[in-house]
């Protein structure tokens, strides 16, 4: 058994790698820069982990989605692997303590959003870290092509330079061929080195349903369906709506959305996770980093705007290897929704600048102050105080965040921390000579380790629970120990940050470039086709269009897809299919009347018939008004 399948036996309990783990891990061992590219549930944070654990010091991981990063940190320290992470809204003093454990308490992971790699703290103490690999997960967002692009993760490449010599393995789901190349530039791979394997799903069928009445087609479709599942819906509003909708028909079913506080996200995600509940109702914000493998079905009930979006969702059925289905429900308003989309996402630019303005001047902020500043941020406030619609707040955040300007994290719990900022010896001393202090004080040692050396998240209502007061007289012990500097005492808080990464500039400099504006819309505009051509494409199989878009254009059709489902009733073989239709295409590169590509194409007879009348139906070739056909090239299709 190698070291590296004693480490993932130990702290993991598997006896084997899955495809492509143990190549990764062995190509970074070797001190390759490498770029892992697994599907959704493929286990990349597990080739970071084991390379890392079997060297020594620690590994830096950068991450952009502080949910995820916590998860992952609490998963590693429930393994007995000391993991720590440092993001937006952290105190100094927090950053502070975090940064000395990470140099000097014999951690192997500091989880890092990519914003703090600029910070002053970070830079002056990274010396200080025996680093032993840099991970970037979610790699595609340093690419500008990528979907979620974000210009911190420019300032990753910046590492090479403070930790000369250290492997850089980067990881993602969904990239390109564009993307691939770009995340290789961006982070300067000495060589390029990709490590890929098929984002293939045998197992999962792709079902498009073209639907007017997509709320009834779901219900039937749920009741029918096996299993538990995820229904993905666009509104926090809607989540809660189609939740009880199920419900009402005898469906066990809640909702989930980042609005929700955390304890209340967790217990309905265990209870999806138990079984307890079959269909979890929910936005974009469910599934990272949910590890559940026996998920039989994922249904889209509108249209998401990119394909990446949609694979990375859609991928979350059937990791287990057992059939799940996938299935998109489309009409024409997904169309009218997705196009008007593009204006709403590009806000024009001088409303950008007064969104810009509106922002420092809430802030209080003065023209050339605020870099590296950050703020509790409501949305919702801001929107309604300067009189904006919330999508035209958040997509102008998007766009101000690719000019550099600021950084915009994603709304958080953050629950309450506490610290002892005493030693033992101090602590004693106090507890004999404030007695009303004691009891209180031997309630929080009891109940959480670990708070001479780092914030630990504590629980004011578990607390007052096991005292039998109430959380208004734990609170206010907190705090006033807090004023007698015996602790430091940070209350919980759920709000996403706003970053300043540049001092605040005036209006007539601030700078909306071709790159981040103009191309990045065309760049949108054409995500936004390539998901419509996709769910209104009848012609070709759905597996085969979903892989084409991430550059596997060798792959075969699945058999399974509804648009292989309806090809297979013509009784054709694939081959014969294929082949014909190869045939068909290249006589009809020149137009001819139907009699004439009948003699011309080579074949059975009947069979080509089929196929001919199936490929118009399909829209794939066309009658001219002169009653000639011709092949009809979609604008995805290339030469």
């Amino acid at each position: 058994m190698s070291q590296f399948t004693q480490i993932l036996t130990k702290y993991w309990g598997y006896t084997a790698f899955r495809p492509l783990q143990e190549e990764i891990i062995q190509s970074v061992a070797h001190g390759r820069d490498t770029l892992g590219l697994m599907p959704t549930g493929g286990g990349k944070s597990v080739t970071y982990q084991v390379y890392s654990l079997s060297k020594p010091g620690l590994c830096l991981v950068i991450t952009p989605l502080i949910a995820l990063m916590k998860d992952q940190v609490e998963n590693l320290n429930q393994r007995g692997i000391k993991a720590l992470a440092i993001y937006s809204g952290m105190s100094a003093q927090e950053i502070k303590i975090t940064l000395d454990n990470a140099a000097w308490g014999n951690y192997k992971f500091l989880y890092l959003s990519p914003e703090r790699i600029a910070t002053e703290r970070f830079r002056e103490r990274i010396g200080q870290l025996d680093v032993n690999l840099i991970a970037v997960d979610e790699a595609h967002c340093i690419s500008q092509w990528g979907y979620d692009f974000r210009p911190s993760y420019l300032r990753i490449a910046e590492l090479r330079d403070l930790l000369p010599g250290v492997p850089v393995l980067a990881v993602t789901a969904t990239a390109t061929p564009r993307v691939i190349d770009d995340i290789q530039d961006q982070l300067k791979f000495k060589t390029k080195n990709v490590l890929r394997t098929s984002y293939y799903r045998n197992n999962l069928v792709y079902l498009v349903r073209n639907e007017e009445d997509k709320v009834n087609y779901l219900v039937g479709a749920v009741q029918k369906a096996k299993g538990t599942g995820i229904v993905y819906v666009k509104s926090r509003k809607q989540t809660r709506e189609i939740s009880d909708l199920l419900k009402r028909n005898q469906i066990s079913a809640d909702y989930y959305h980042a609005g929700l506080a955390a304890n209340v996200r967790s217990a309905r995600q265990e209870a999806w996770k138990s079984g307890k509940c079959r269909v979890i109702v929910s936005t974009n914000a469910f599934g990272m980093g949910i590890d559940k493998a026996d998920v039989r079905f994922v249904i889209h009930l509108e249209a998401p705007d990119s394909v990446e979006a949609y694979f990375q969702e859609a991928g979350r059925a059937g990791r287990d290897g057992k059939p799940a289905w996938s299935v998109l429900l489309y009409n024409n308003s997904d169309k009218v929704r997705l196009e008007k989309n593009v204006d709403k996402s590009f806000p024009e630019p001088d409303v950008i600048r007064r969104v810009y303005e509106a922002l420092c001047n809430f802030y209080q902020l003065a023209v050339g102050f605020g870099k590296d500043q950050s703020f509790e941020f409501s949305m919702g406030s801001f929107a309604s105080g300067f009189s904006f619609q919330i999508t035209t707040v958040y997509n102008s955040l998007k766009i101000l965040q690719r000019e550099g300007y600021l950084e915009l994290t994603d709304e958080l719990d953050h629950p309450s921390k506490v610290y002892f900022q005493v030693d033992r010896d101090d602590l004693y001393k106090f507890q004999v000579a404030n007695a009303g202090f004691d009891g209180f004080i031997k309630l929080l040692l009891r109940s959480y380790t670990g708070l001479f050396t780092n914030y630990v998240a504590i629980d004011e209502q578990l607390m007052a629970k096991r005292s039998g007061v109430s959380p208004d007289l734990v609170y206010q012990f907190l705090v006033r120990l807090r004023t007698q500097k015996i602790i430091d005492y940070i209350p919980q808080k759920k709000t996403p940050f706003i970053i300043f990464t540049k001092e605040r500039i005036d209006l007539d400099r601030l700078r909306i470039t071709k790159e981040n504006y103009t191309d990045r819309k065309r760049d949108y505009m054409q995500r936004i086709d390539a998901v419509i051509h996709y769910a209104s494409s009848g012609h070709k199989c759905r597996s085969q269009l979903l892989l084409e878009y991430f550059g596997e254009t060798e792959s075969v059709r699945c058999g399974k897809c509804d648009v292989c489902m309806e090809r297979n009733e013509l009784n054709v073989s694939k081959y014969e299919f294929d082949i014909t239709t190869d045939r068909i295409k290249k006589v009809l590169l020149e137009p001819c009347f139907y009699e004439e590509l009948l003699a011309q194409v080579e074949g059975n007879p009947e069979h080509i018939v089929k196929i001919v009348r199936w490929l118009l139906e399909n829209e794939k070739i066309r009658y001219r008004v002169d009653n000639r056909m011709e092949w009809q090239k979609h604008r995805t299709e290339q030469d």
